[in-house]
């Protein structure tokens, strides 16, 4: 009787793993799907994103310029808009970098510490001219660390490729959150 239960069992989960890969084998078809909850009015047709200010102490010469071109890339990416960084767009997008700081993290027993941190935020101004309503100012801020025993300079720009991805989504999910 025992035997009889495991020839089953093992025939049900060998009709299950054939069923499963019949299913993945018609993903190699042209079909495609995407997870996405951006939701954005049908009457928005283009998007401007000006390069952003500085108003921070510091900030890594580009900064400004490679946040507001991963913004516009993402919208090239994602939607149907036009984008472009000349204002009186359907949206309005204006920012300025408010802070980049760099702040030790994880001490150690020596009186150093084994990370540091680079934080970077953003304020955000978004204007629509098709709902005045949807209308908003936030600041926006994310980091990413990295071993104390590296120069900055060496880490610098990946560290900043990873925050912008990061505040660019921040952004993106805002906008497309208020629709």
């Amino acid at each position: 009787m025992a035997a009889h239960r495991t020839s089953r069992c093992i025939g049900g989960l060998l009709a299950w793993a054939l069923g499963l890969g019949v299913v993945f084998a018609a993903g190699g078809c042209s079909w495609s799907l995407k997870f996405t909850d951006a939701s954005f009015p049908e009457a928005l047709k283009t998007v401007s994103i000006e390069d952003f200010d500085n108003a921070a102490s510091f900030v890594a010469p580009g900064l400004t310029q490679r946040l507001a071109e991963a913004l516009r890339d993402k919208f090239t990416r994602e939607t149907n808009v036009i984008v472009t960084d000349q204002p009186g767009s359907d949206w309005t997008f204006q920012g300025t970098v408010t802070r980049y700081e760099i702040t030790p993290i994880a001490p150690t027993g020596n009186e150093t510490t084994a990370l540091n941190r680079l934080t970077i935020a953003v304020k955000v101004d978004f204007e629509s001219l098709l709902d005045e309503k949807a209308n908003w100012s936030q600041q926006f801020s994310r980091f990413a660390d990295y071993d104390a025993g590296e120069q900055l300079s060496n880490v610098e720009d990946g560290l900043i490729e990873e925050i912008n991805a990061q505040l660019v989504q921040d952004m993106f999910n805002k906008v497309a959150s208020n629709w």
